[in-house]
């Protein structure tokens, strides 16, 4: 029988300090989670199943050479969070897995299933692929060796989450056990080879096929390292991308060529992996704040509608006034509205910004105090816009400012949207978030 490998997230050291992770309530992400990983742990060696928890004081990176370093074929991981969110309002349980991958799509499907049965109080807020969290992909999910999954058993903002996950422990212990229990016994293979055979996939580029065939390992796609030398990508700079060798042959998983403006897809019915390189996106400027946005109005307003179905509700002319406002001062309008994605959760907002303040980037007012407020959406675009321009470029404005702060920026520090982090948001990771959504955005729209 497979063993399974279970992480309490954060609790660890980051960036020289232990991590918490998510406070809210009295409590913090870290403790809760402990406490309910040993209720799991428990419940699934009581039905003869080898456990491993990963300890406690481990890091992010280092949770993951733990576990890569002990994994054997027909092991699963699973990494346990709890959510937040600005609005207290937002509750549920999601899993999420490695983009393109629909096996491991149904096994996280058994995994909220399980839950949800001994917590039917709890929402379903579905199983969804990597590239649709906050930082576009999920490192447990894509370098642990053996098929990962990671949880987010609740929103620890919510009070109504927080008091069902410390009032019936147990119970979310239990649903979860039977989900990695249901999981484990598909994945384990029973008696093997000590050389496995990984069944051999299609690869097509811009729609043409390619003539050599790659490998599927784990439901994961994985390609020849000699066609990533022929799309150009440099992967010297990228050493957490895991290589394997087949047969003579290294071979890197699929997915992971996102990050370089790859789009990947995959045809089940082929078995073929789907590969795009950029070829409207100018390469080395899909970061750059003062340049060109690419998509139409009606792509922006797809995106959107799919991400929230009431978002255009309120605000049915946003993505128009976006492409307008950025066309105006030269602002990369896909980037801003990405941005506003972002900030706004898809225009659902919290209870620090509300709807009619028409404050679309979280901007601030003079004195500190409160956040901005606009008399109309296009007032309050136009701000966004120009406070982006302010970081980004050293040239005037062309319309006259709205923008409160606009002059407190020192100009053109942030060309680039990662420069943003640290400078717009406090969040170290604010850039790689916004960029996250927009290749999401541009995958919506078919532009990578």
């Amino acid at each position: 029988m497979g063993r399974i490998f279970i992480s309490a997230a954060h609790g660890g050291r980051e960036a020289g300090r232990i991590d918490p992770g998510s406070i809210a309530g009295g409590t913090t992400e870290a403790r809760e989670m402990i406490l309910l990983r040993d209720l799991i742990v428990t419940e699934l060696r009581g039905q003869g199943f080898e456990v491993l928890w990963v300890p406690d004081d481990l890091s992010a990176r280092e949770t993951i050479n733990w576990i890569n370093a002990r994994d054997r074929r027909g092991d699963v991981a699973l990494e346990i969070h709890s959510n937040a969110a600005s609005s207290p309002a937002i509750r549920g349980s999601s899993v999420f897995y490695i983009a393109n991958n629909d096996e491991r799509k149904k096994h996280g499907e058994l995994l909220l299933l399980g839950l949800l049965r001994r917590v039917t109080q709890l929402p379903d807020r579905g199983v969804k692929p990597d590239t649709e969290s906050g930082l576009g992909s999920l490192v447990f999910c894509r370098q642990v060796a053996i098929p990962s999954l990671l949880m987010e058993v609740c929103f620890l903002s919510n009070p109504e989450d927080r008091s069902l996950l410390q009032n019936r422990r147990r119970d979310f212990a239990q649903g979860i056990a039977d989900g990695l229990a249901s999981w484990s016994r598909i994945i384990d293979p029973g008696s093997s080879p000590q050389e496995p055979t990984y069944p051999v996939i299609n690869i097509k580029i811009n729609g043409q096929n390619y003539p050599e065939q790659g490998i599927l390992i784990n439901g994961n796609a994985y390609i020849p390292i000699d066609l990533v030398d022929r799309l150009r990508i440099d992967l010297s700079k990228a050493p957490n991308i895991r290589r394997v060798s087949y047969r003579r042959v290294v071979y890197v998983k699929a997915i992971d060529l996102r990050e370089f403006n790859i789009s990947v897809g995959w045809d089940g019915a082929t078995r073929t992996v789907l590969l795009r390189s950029s070829l409207v996106i100018c390469p080395g400027q899909i970061d750059l704040i003062m340049s060109h946005g690419n998509t139409s109005e009606v792509q922006l307003q797809v995106f959107l509608k799919n991400n929230n179905e009431s978002a255009l509700v309120q605000f049915p002319d946003l993505p128009k006034i976006y492409r307008e406002e950025g066309a105006i001062e030269g602002v990369n309008y896909d980037i801003a509205f990405c941005q506003m994605c972002v900030e706004t959760g898809f225009l659902r907002f919290g209870d620090d910004i509300k709807p009619e303040q028409n404050n679309f980037a979280g901007l601030g007012t003079v004195t500190g105090a409160n956040s901005a407020s606009f008399d109309t959406p296009r007032i309050g675009v136009r701000a966004h816009i120009q406070h982006l321009k302010a970081y980004a470029s050293l040239e005037p404005l062309v319309q006259e400012t709205v923008d409160p702060r606009f002059r407190f920026v020192t100009r053109g520090v942030a060309p680039l949207v990662d420069q943003l982090s640290g400078r717009w948001s406090a969040d170290g990771e604010y850039g790689t978030k916004i960029m996250a959504m927009v290749k999401r955005l541009y995958e919506s729209a078919g532009l990578m």
